[in-house]
């Protein structure tokens, strides 16, 4: 436990720091303070010693030399068990410090701040701060070190009814500590390989926010939480504002970001119907109403318990619709007015605004991140989408601008789902999708099999080549008639072969687009 007699208090977020110095002075701690923070304690009448008047040392360098000096870094280093340390500083004139008083800088908001220059973040990087910290942090068992507003309350809780910091207090601010200098220093780093970087750097840095404790994880026995990118750009879920509804799970919000992925790649009126990481609905049409009842309908058993993106505002239409179902969350820029209302009688169904448009536009590719045990797989996220003209047709019979344009919008469907990844298309709209099979000849037949309409006339998309011939002979079975295909397969002519005796067009994209 520590008796707080002395205190450092050097803080940019100044938010509840005027009550918490009163508190302090009341109990007899004596406060030292620099900067702004000092003006301010002093303007509000608080007693208050000037870091200058400690050191003996005046700021320098637009203030970036001011906390760095034995005099302060001595007082909060010293081991209060080791004797030759209380020796030593006592030999030098300086006195022990019990409590520091920091948080840093406002890198992450300069930065984000509109029109920020450069040189304005740089300044914003602090230096006085995190040492601070850190050295208070490294003797935790004698120096308590606050470095957020929230602990205030706490702090002064404890030293009102007990005179001191308890050990288990001491040793929670020390990992907080700990952490917020992490989170910083990632911060700084993220950004400057953002603007400076090339490749994959030495260590990684993940720089994240917490959002909210989650009810549990993918099933009950499992706890979870959600974090966000403090320097996210584009339209994302961690971005969004849920505005009804039970609170996200774990499952909610993989869904809705991939939901939100899948949306991000067209331009038209587009509704998309998620379930378990997988598209069972997929349309795009003159009016979001329409697309939506199209999407739903691809496969409105596996509908059940979906969630649903819509990269238009939620209209009234599609709003009456949605209440007929059971859906766990909706996600579009916005909600038409009449639609949040009718809504929202539902009481469990989440409901999100993202607050800007859902298109290609707001789409930023970021690296892609899988953790696995002891480890981390990182990589790049590319776009992939294909022209027409770079498609190389492979057949003898050549596709139809009608065929095309569908296989091209299948194109963009079979890259969003679980490999093995086959799905069938007719127009702008899925009718069959076959997802995460160990053969995509099973991949085939199941997006037959998933199909809520006829399946002659449509195209047929696979995301990585055919191994043989035989998933073109089961799309010829469904009616299929134009294939694309990354191609490079060593069986290639043989699968050529194969659509060249059923009369089918196919064509090479020469990019795989597999997700494992």
């Amino acid at each position: 436990m520590v008796k707080i007699k002395r205190a450092i208090i050097s803080v940019s977020d100044k938010s509840g720091v005027l009550d918490f110095s009163k508190e302090l002075i009341r109990i007899g701690v004596e406060i030292i303070s620099t900067g702004g923070t000092y003006k301010l304690l002093k303007d509000n009448g608080i007693a208050v010693r000037e870091v200058a008047e400690i050191t003996g040392f005046p700021e320098m360098l637009d203030g970036r030399i001011k906390t760095l000096h034995p005099m302060l870094h001595g007082g909060i280093l010293a081991r209060r068990d080791i004797p030759e340390h209380m020796a030593a500083i006592e030999a030098k004139g300086i006195k022990q410090v019990d409590m520091v008083v920091v948080n840093l800088y406002p890198f992450k908001e300069t930065v984000i701040k509109e029109g920020a220059k450069f040189e304005d973040i740089v300044e914003n990087i602090d230096i006085g701060g995190p040492s601070m910290i850190r050295a208070a942090a490294k003797n935790y068992r004698s120096v308590a070190v606050v470095t957020s507003p929230d602990q205030y309350p706490m702090i002064t809780e404890e030293l009102c009814q007990n005179g001191e910091v308890s050990e288990k207090t001491l040793e929670k601010l020390m990992l907080e500590a700990f952490i917020a200098t992490a989170e910083y220093d990632s911060m700084i780093s993220s950004y400057m390989f953002d603007r400076f970087g090339d490749g994959f750097p030495r260590s990684f840095p993940l720089p994240s926010e917490k959002v909210e404790d989650l009810r549990y994880g993918e099933n009950p026995n499992q706890k979870a939480a959600f974090y966000k990118a403090p320097f996210a750009r584009g339209t994302t879920v961690a971005k969004s504002e849920q505005i009804h509804g039970k609170e996200l799970s774990y499952n909610n919000i993989l869904d809705l970001d991939k939901a939100l992925d899948i949306a991000l790649d067209f331009e038209r009126p587009t509704a998309v119907v998620m379930k378990h990481t997988n598209p069972c609905g997929l349309a795009s049409d003159d009016n979001i109403f329409d697309a939506f009842r199209t999407a739903y309908n691809v496969d409105p058993l596996s509908a059940f318990g979906c969630v649903i993106c819509l990269n238009r505002n939620c209209d009234m239409r599609s709003a009456e619709m949605i209440s007929q179902y059971f859906v766990e969350a909706v996600i579009c820029p916005d909600y038409e007015p009449g639609a949040m209302e009718l809504l929202s009688k539902k009481k469990n169904i989440r409901l999100l605004r993202t607050n800007s448009p859902i298109a290609p536009s707001e789409r930023h590719r970021e690296i892609k991140l899988k953790k696995v045990y002891g480890g981390l797989l990182v990589q790049t996220d590319e776009d992939v989408n294909i022209d027409p003209k770079d498609l190389k047709v492979v057949t003898e019979r050549l596709p139809t601008q009608e065929e095309i344009s569908a296989l091209l919008f299948a194109w963009k469907l079979a890259k969003h789902v679980t490999s093995n990844a086959v799905v069938f298309v007719k127009g702008e709209r899925a009718i069959g999708v076959g997802a995460g099979q160990m053969s995509r000849v099973d991949s085939a037949r199941i997006a037959a099999m998933k199909a809520n309409e006829p399946t002659e006339g449509s195209v047929m998309a696979s995301d990585a080549f055919f191994p043989f011939r035989d998933g073109v002979d089961e799309a010829a079975k469904a009616g299929v008639t134009a294939i694309i295909q990354p191609g490079g397969s060593i069986r290639d002519q043989e699968v050529i072969d194969a659509a060249n005796e059923h009369k089918m067009a196919m064509v090479f994209t020469g990019c795989r687009v597999f997700r494992h």
